[in-house]
């Protein structure tokens, strides 16, 4: 038995939760696939996997011995970065998890640490809040950048570098186009925006909450005139469309040069959201990972991602 490539199968059949796809995504057939489930459990002389007609969950077990397999997975990785690195040279890939409201400083970020270590590949996706927390747990991911306080940072044994704080803003579009691009208004009211036709993220995205329970604050209730989970369309409905939407500063940064829209700062309630990198505090980072938290404390980037998020003053 290959115990590596066993445990990866069991990673894989977690992940899928269906033999048949398991199996597809790594490769190899269906019954070669649970031989080696079998051969695991022969190994450890435990139930690994229930079995019904199809696949029905891991054992308690199961779950201990996919615990091990993904650090095992995660630490040989990790050596086969170091053996290809050269001497203070990070090299191999850095998978990076955002939130939506968060890519656009997950992608300078990740621009600026492959100009910095050109063998260091990172790989951006955008995921949700709980997304972002599972693939922190079974280490799918090893950087995410997300909402810091929701997630409990003693329980699960997770490292947090602040990033910057997330206000928030009415776009619109302006009354009369401007020039120099995209222009910053006088602050509004929760309660004042209420009363514009919006677009929103729909309910199970935690910005949605975040903007639900400012409104609340402000004692007014909002039904979307557009509801999306894509932030693409939040922006171009307000370009193209008669609706505003309320966004973060990341966000709006992103649209500077439409001079045909504006930017309305919303206050009381005053609402700030932290906004930080998240690592696993238990499982050894990669060269690579060691490189992209470096630059995530380093002075420069944290000025750069302030201009570029927050209350757009820079």
């Amino acid at each position: 038995m290959n115990l590596l490539s066993s445990l990866r199968y069991l990673v894989a059949l977690q992940e899928h939760k269906h033999f048949g796809r398991a199996a597809e995504a790594c490769h190899i057939t269906q019954p070669a696939l649970s031989n080696a489930i079998r051969a695991l459990e022969r190994e450890f002389n435990v139930v690994i996997v229930k079995r019904d007609r199809n696949f029905a969950g891991l054992t308690p077990q199961g779950e201990r011995v996919l615990a091990s397999a993904q650090l095992m997975l995660h630490e040989h990785a990790n050596l086969q970065q170091d053996l290809q690195s050269e001497t203070l040279t990070p090299r191999g890939p850095v998978r990076i998890g955002a939130v939506p409201t968060a890519v656009p400083i997950a992608a300078r970020f990740a621009a600026m640490l492959q100009a910095r270590h050109s063998g260091v590949q990172p790989v951006v996706l955008s995921l949700s809040s709980s997304e972002l927390e599972q693939g922190l747990e079974d280490l799918s991911i090893d950087l995410a950048l997300g909402y810091s306080d929701r997630m409990k940072v003693q329980e699960r044994k997770l490292r947090v570098w602040p990033q910057y704080t997330e206000h928030y803003f009415l776009l619109r579009r302006a009354a009369q186009p401007n020039p120099r691009g995209l222009q910053l208004a006088q602050s509004m009211p929760w309660k004042e925006a209420a009363t514009f036709p919006l677009c929103l993220l729909t309910p199970e995205m935690h910005n949605r909450a975040i903007v639900d329970a400012a409104f609340t604050t402000a004692g007014v209730r909002v039904t979307p005139a557009i509801e999306t989970n894509s932030i693409l369309t939040m922006m171009l409905s307000v370009v193209d469309g008669n609706v505003c939407s309320v966004l973060p500063g990341a966000l709006v940064d992103t649209v500077r040069g439409y001079r045909e829209l504006e930017a309305v700062p919303l206050t009381s309630p005053e609402v700030k959201t932290r906004i930080g990198f998240i690592s696993h505090a238990q499982a050894r980072p990669s060269r690579a990972l060691e490189a992209g938290l470096a630059l995530a404390q380093d002075g420069a980037w944290l000025r750069h991602a302030a201009a570029h998020s927050g209350l757009l003053a820079a």
